[in-house]
């Protein structure tokens, strides 16, 4: 299997992937689009860093392609949609430059604080200007923080050490999360006006894109820092020059710009409070051997199937949640492909409830692989974990998930129901058994039983009488079919039932519209579990 290294990464994650039997690495610096096309066309994973571009026309060229890793944390030059609708796996490697890009910001805070870089120009220029680069002390001053991820937490210890006051915000981190870490969440605006530097830890989006604007800047104190490792693009660039030359902002700091390299005639280039570096936020050794080998390992890990880490287009699983929830995801997989089938047409809404111990769960897995499990027939092998969220949208079949508290006859349930236009449903209930976690139907509609879900399903509908089964028996039997176990569930006597049959072959058509027709039938499913 060929593994595509397009972009050079540390020496040693590119060893380690050689080390491992089986895998043919290419690496392929500065190789041309064209000739990349052609390389990837057999590659099984493509590793670069922000050089390459993974557009989607290289996806498309890459048709046994299961992951592209991204040797850093940026994921700007990889059309993550176009993967994710060929069922490629995106991930990238945001832990091994943490303490790099920390360490970066801190640099920019003091280079801010005291003017270390312009004092040095002044000395090695023949000058002696002691006067001209008195500075302010870090200690005692506020620090906000927007952005409050690894690198920004990293940030947060480094700057307490010098004295700073915190202050954050985040939208996406929960409340909780801050109180153990011991810092005060507050809204933007009040970051904006509270703090005396600000540093900026978050990705480039729709929503980050110029965040720090003219109007954000005009909401800042008077000569307040501001320092930028993160992204180029979230600050407008024009506007923080306004803002330099004006004394509204005393001093930045910026290692990452909106399009790079810096243009020559960037008005940047000629403030002195303003201090420039080339991106090198992961620029250590340490930083980048670390970033080498986490994306190796991780690319690895989803080609060999194991648990997938800092997954950008699907949810990351640890190896211990996988580990619990792996007998699930059968039983997930089978109740998606068992509801598809029993559907007349394509529902427009999946709800799935969760019962007992998997109400306490992380499900996005299970969700997942019922959605896959649904899709299967329809799909075919281009249906995967990573695209089954989004053809399920395309399909325009809604999801709802939830959970219930409800007292259950099972340690485990799951529950689906598939809802149509026509204000009709189809509710199954499935959950495992014993020590080999055999995945079994519990109940479909309001007729409980307990079928394996597994092979070939026969399931009828008909009239509670007797003889169903005799004659189910004979018509099998002429085609040479064996019944391996059968279920029946009524709800009472004379009522309607409901008769499930594990066969070892599916029968042939001329015998299911013999069974079809029987007066006390109502309707005949052939059901492929797997």
């Amino acid at each position: 299997m060929k593994i595509l290294v397009a972009d050079r990464i540390a020496p040693a994650g590119v060893e380690f992937l050689k080390s491992q039997s089986g895998y043919h690495v290419l690496e392929a610096y500065d190789a041309s689009s064209e000739e990349l096309n052609e390389l990837i066309a057999d590659a099984v994973a493509l590793i670069v860093r922000s050089e390459t571009q993974v557009t989607e026309a290289l996806i498309r060229s890459a048709k046994q392609l299961k992951v592209i890793g991204r040797a850093g944390v940026g994921i700007d030059n990889i059309e993550v949609p176009a993967a994710t609708r060929s069922g490629v796996v995106v991930l990238n490697a945001p832990s091994g430059n943490t303490v790099a890009a920390a360490e970066l910001t801190m640099a920019h805070l003091l280079c801010a604080a005291r003017p270390v870089a312009q004092a040095c120009a002044s000395v090695k220029s023949g000058k002696w200007d002691r006067k001209d680069f008195s500075g302010w002390e870090l200690s005692g001053k506020t620090l906000g923080v927007v952005g409050l991820g690894r690198i920004g937490y990293e940030v947060t210890r480094r700057a307490r050490a010098f004295g700073m006051r915190i202050i954050a915000f985040d939208p996406n981190l929960v409340p909780e999360r801050a109180k153990q870490l011991g810092i005060p969440l507050v809204a933007l605006d009040a970051l904006l006006s509270q703090a005396d530097c600000i540093t900026l830890h978050l990705p480039l989006l729709d929503s980050t894109h110029h965040l720090i604007d003219a109007a954000a800047i005009g909401k800042m104190r008077d000569g307040v820092v501001l320092v930028n490792c993160a992204r180029g693009g979230i600050i407008d660039e024009t506007a923080l020059a306004e803002a330099v030359k004006s004394g509204k902002v005393a001093a930045a700091g910026l290692d990452v710009f909106e399009k790079e390299p810096l243009a020559e005639k960037n008005d940047l280039r000629g403030l002195g409070s303003v201090i420039l570096t080339p991106h090198l936020g992961a620029s250590t050794k340490e930083a980048q051997e670390g970033v080498g080998l986490e994306v190796a390992e991780a690319v690895l890990n989803v080609i060999e199937g194991r648990p997938a880490s800092n997954c950008v287009n699907m949810p990351s699983v640890d190896a211990d949640t996988l580990f619990k929830l792996k007998p699930y995801l059968t039983l997930a997989t089978r109740l998606g492909t068992l509801v598809q089938q029993l559907a007349t047409s394509t529902p427009s809404a999946l709800k799935i409830t969760y019962y007992g111990g998997l109400a306490d769960m992380d499900t996005q897995a299970i969700d997942r692989a019922i959605q896959q499990g649904f899709l299967r027939n329809i799909s075919g092998e281009s249906v995967n974990a990573v695209n089954a969220p989004l053809k399920m949208k395309e399909l325009g079949v809604d999801l709802a998930i939830g959970t219930s508290s409800a007292e259950c006859e099972y340690k485990d349930l799951i529950e689906i129901e598939a809802l149509s236009q026509e204000d009709t449903s189809i509710r199954v209930g499935g959950s495992i058994f014993g020590k080999g976690h055999t995945p079994r139907l519990v109940f479909l509609g309001e007729h409980a039983m307990e079928v394996v879900l597994d092979g070939i399903l026969l399931i009828l509908e008909n009239k509670d009488i007797p003889g169903i089964v005799g004659m189910l028996g004979d018509a099998l039997a002429r085609d040479g079919i064996n019944i391996a176990n059968l279920s029946l569930s009524r709800t009472e006597p004379g009522a309607r039932a409901l008769s499930v049959f594990s066969l070892d072959e599916p029968p042939a058509s001329a015998s299911l519209g013999e069974i079809a027709l029987h007066e006390a039938i109502s309707r005949v499913h052939l059901v492929h579990c797997d």
